[in-house]
């Protein structure tokens, strides 16, 4: 099969597509024959070294994918060959809450090898069946990005009908929390930075949409479109660089879902702000198998599909990641294999 390892050192000058021997599944295992797999920014930072310093080579990188079934190992049951399903982002974390063990095995990082493969073999546990009626494609861009939006606004903190939400920006998880709080009968306000994308933020259900480079303190203007109050949650993809204006944003009681670091990893924080304004700020690493379950089941009965922005070849893998890098993409960027 062919696949794609990142070896010999950090950064896209590694990577290289190569050969390697059919995997076989042992037992409680599938293999499966991969059709697609999708891009997140987390796999631009895995390849040149900036997610973990001392990552292990040779590795297989990204986490999202889509395959069908071509085998199942001895005591697999519940699975039938040709169904499309999707590898779980966190394979070792099947329901409950976090923990290190539970959050230890992601695809496409540290030990753990990723989808930019032909095959691949998971622990059948560690697999959901695609929504009815997606494309491998479609399914590609469920695990992290569908996932953590998933989670951030219907897990552990839910939102409510009524509430407002704050996306920033139209980067895959964003369009994603755009989709799912406009379905639960939220009310959603996105800063972005062109008059194109504000478009296509309107065009899913935003209410209201801030350029951030025209008005710089768009945190103020969250708030005063919010009536003076601040919005209920914020999904926090931008890191270092935007929670100073999330932080202005948000209404007392309200939560912050940090699940992105698009622009830095480190800041100030302002702690008698967060004290007084009883303000919850909830780290989110995508979710687990059941989180992914749930989604499908409000997939199909929402009717949501993922914004495609572009799609590659297989042997464009460098190019995908540098579209990815240049941050002008609107949605999920694909990638195609074999299995359709």
């Amino acid at each position: 099969m062919k696949t794609w390892v990142l070896d010999g050192g950090l950064g896209l000058a590694n990577l290289s597509l190569t050969e390697r021997p059919d995997p076989r599944p042992g037992p409680g295992e599938v293999r499966l024959e991969m059709a697609a797999a999708s891009l997140n920014f987390r796999d631009t930072l895995v390849v040149n070294g900036l997610y973990m310093r001392d990552q292990p080579l040779p590795l297989v990188p990204l986490s999202d994918g889509a395959g069908r079934v071509a085998e199942l190992g001895e005591g697999v049951t519940g699975l039938a060959e040709g169904e499309l399903v999707t590898p779980v982002f966190n394979q070792g974390w099947t329901a409950g809450a976090p923990s290190f063990a539970r959050l230890s095995r992601s695809l496409g990082a540290g030990r753990t090898q990723g989808v930019a493969a032909e095959q691949l073999v998971v622990p059948a546990a560690a697999v959901v069946r695609a929504p009815r009626g997606y494309t491998a494609e479609q399914a590609a861009c469920l695990p992290c990005a569908g996932v953590t939006a998933w989670a951030a606004l219907a897990g552990e903190l839910p939102v409510t009908p009524g509430a407002t939400v704050l996306i920033q920006g139209t980067g895959g998880v964003s369009l994603f929390a755009l989709q799912i709080a406009r379905a639960l009968g939220c009310r959603v306000v996105a800063t972005t930075s062109s008059p194109e994308k504000a478009e296509t933020l309107r065009s899913l259900g935003a209410s209201h949409v801030i350029d951030y480079r025209q008005t710089p303190d768009w945190g103020g203007a969250v708030r005063a479109w919010a009536g003076g109050e601040g919005v209920d949650q914020i999904i926090e993809v931008g890191g270092a660089g935007t929670l100073e204006q999330s932080l202005k944003a948000i209404r007392i009681g309200g939560t912050i879902a940090v699940i992105g670091v698009l622009s830095g990893a480190e800041v100030k924080l302002s702690v008698p702000h967060m004290l007084m304004g009883h303000v919850r700020l909830q780290g989110i690493t995508v979710g687990s198998r059941d989180h992914h379950a749930d989604f499908v089941r409000f997939i199909e009965n929402s009717g949501l599909t993922p914004v495609i922005d572009r799609r590659f070849a297989f042997d464009d893998l460098p190019g995908a990641l540098q579209h990815m890098i240049a941050r002008q993409h609107v949605g999920k960027i694909t990638l195609g294999l074999g299995a359709g």
